[in-house]
């Protein structure tokens, strides 16, 4: 099983969507890591340190999204999750904080081991809870 369909069966109906949409930019960009070193070349690193951080999380819009990814990449996602793109656009900006939040809990990247395995765990916890 694929990490989106891994990460998409944590979640139901439209948020699966979305979830399979991160997994699918994380592998795209070579994991969590590159996934954040992309947001950190594009002008958004305090963004990523909040979510990495300890603290609360800035926001982040769906038109830095957008700008982001650009139209391509983000059409092609939408389309492989059956979404539209300013569906996933704001999708991604509600969720990718959350998760990166998540996938970090002590506040930086986690080291050594299995990435995927301890992110997937980290985010089946999460949510799970009532």
């Amino acid at each position: 099983m694929s990490l989106f369909d891994q990460l998409g069966s944590l979640l139901g109906g439209e948020s699966g969507g979305v979830s399979g949409a991160v997994a699918a930019l994380m592998e795209q960009n070579g994991g969590l890591a590159g996934l954040l070193e992309k947001f950190n070349s594009g002008g958004m690193g305090e963004l990523v340190s909040s979510w990495v951080g300890s603290g609360s999380n800035l926001p982040v819009s769906a038109e830095q999204i957008q700008q982001l990814l650009g139209s391509e990449q983000l059409g092609a996602l939408a389309q492989q999750f059956g979404l539209g793109p300013q569906q996933l656009s704001q999708g991604l900006a509600d969720y990718l904080p959350q998760a990166v939040d998540k996938l970090t809990p002590d506040g930086q990247l986690p080291q050594g081991g299995d990435l995927l395995s301890q992110g997937l765990g980290l985010l089946q916890g999460f949510f799970n809870k009532s």
